[in-house]
Formats: structure tokens, sequence, C-alpha cells
């Protein structure tokens, strides 16, 4: 008998344990515990563990975890709608997630997150096209290149890899940008991919008064000067080296 009742009094006490859903908003615990449960529930895709998910995305202890959890459900809508979210960390997270997928369906939500103000979303959001390999990701890429700014040499970046040939053709409209950083991106995509065609433009940025082609404020922290002339005088180099072969 005594042997009976010490095996069910771990037992009982096990049972009266709550279970990892109810241990992930319960405030008596401390992050790493409310972090454990979470991990607990990796896998499972049961309606309460997804709509637990959802809501701990707007956590910051479990959000990671939560948007990680939520991907390998294939839960693909509560990550979608965490794209509206007024938290930019828990857009940042369910838009780096969703590219994992591939789904033609986000190609539009994605996209426009890749406008989002914040640039950590934007980013993450860019990221996540880049994932993808389908060919229908190329006009959305193109979309967003034509815009200039940072999201947009990037994404003129990822264009040159997949479609050099529309890269080529956006690359050639940046070089009117204002922006140093949009010329440098087009020159280096021009000097990839451009022709004969392109030297004359090429050449008038070469020869364009130093002063004037160097820019010192853009994105994260400090960045040194560009040298458009320089770069210039690179792609020229490409392009008639790569003339002179076929010759």
């Amino acid at each position: 008998m005594k042997t009976w009742m010490l095996l069910l009094v771990p037992m009982v006490a096990l049972a009266a344990q709550p279970a990892p859903v109810e241990q992930l908003f319960n405030a008596k615990l401390t992050p790493a515990q409310r972090a454990n449960a979470c991990f607990a529930l990796r896998g499972s895709s049961e309606p309460d563990v997804i709509r637990a998910m959802s809501r701990a995305l707007e956590d910051p202890t479990l959000m990671a975890c939560a948007s990680e959890n939520l991907r390998i459900a294939k839960a693909i809508d509560p990550l979608r709608e965490a794209l509206s979210s007024p938290t930019f960390e828990v857009r940042a997270a369910a838009a780096r997630e969703l590219g994992s997928f591939q789904s033609l369906d986000l190609l539009d939500v994605l996209s426009q997150t890749a406008q989002d103000k914040n640039l950590l979303v934007a980013t993450n959001a860019l990221g996540a096209l880049c994932q993808y390999e389908d060919p229908a990701v190329i006009p959305y890429l193109q979309a967003l290149a034509k815009k200039g700014g940072m999201i947009a040499d990037m994404a003129l970046d990822r264009l040159s890899r997949v479609d050099s040939g529309i890269a080529l053709q956006v690359a050639r409209g940046l070089l009117a940008s204002s922006q140093v950083p949009d010329k440098l991106y087009a020159m280096r995509v021009i000097g990839a991919s451009g022709d004969s065609h392109d030297l004359p433009a090429l050449r008038e940025i070469a020869e364009a008064p130093q002063e004037n082609l160097v820019q010192r404020e853009r994105g994260f922290g400090f960045m040194p000067p560009i040298n458009l002339s320089r770069a210039a005088q690179s792609a020229i180099s490409a392009i008639e080296s790569r003339s002179a072969d076929r010759q």
C-alpha cells in the first residue's frame, strides 16, 4: 500500500501542473519558464496552440519562439495577420517567417510590407521575397527596385541574380537618381550586364567633378565616402573588356 502511495503522489503533482499553453501567459512564471513552455509546444498545429502562438507574438518574451512555432506548424494565416500589427517587431518577425513558404499568394502582401516605414520590417519583407525561386517574384522585385532608396537597391541586387536583363533596364533608369547609392548599385549592374550603349552615360559620371560625387549619410551609422567617378570607370572597363573579348 505504501509503495502505491509513493507512486501516486508524484503522478498527482504532475497532473496538477498547468499545461504548456496555460503556462505561456502565467505571470507567476519567470520569462525562462514561459519560454520553455513555448518550446514545448513546437510542432503542434492544434487550434488552441495556434491561437496561443498568435497571441504570444505580441509578447516580447515569446515573440521569436511563437513566430517560429507558427512557421513550423505552417500557420500562414496568423503570420499574415501579424503583418498588420502595430508593433514593428511583430511585423518584422512575421515577414521573416512568411518568406520560407514561398507562397505565390503572399507576394502582394510581402511586397507591400517591403515598403513599410520601419526599416527592419521592410528589410525582413524584402528578405522574404529574396527567398522565392519562382519567376513570379520578378515583377515585384522590379517594382521595388524602381523606387530608389535602400530597399530598392537591395531589390535590384537580388533582381540582377534572377533576371539580369530586367535588372539592367531598371539600373539604366536609376542612373538619373539623385541618390548616390542608387547610382552605385545601378553601375554595378550595368558594369556586369551593360553594353556599349551605356558608355556615354557612364563617361559623363566618370568625368563629373569629384566634390559632387560623395555622399556621407546613408543607412545605419557612418558610411565612408562613395566615389562614383571611380565606380563609373570600373563599369566602363568591364563593358570594354567584354567587347574586346567578343572581337
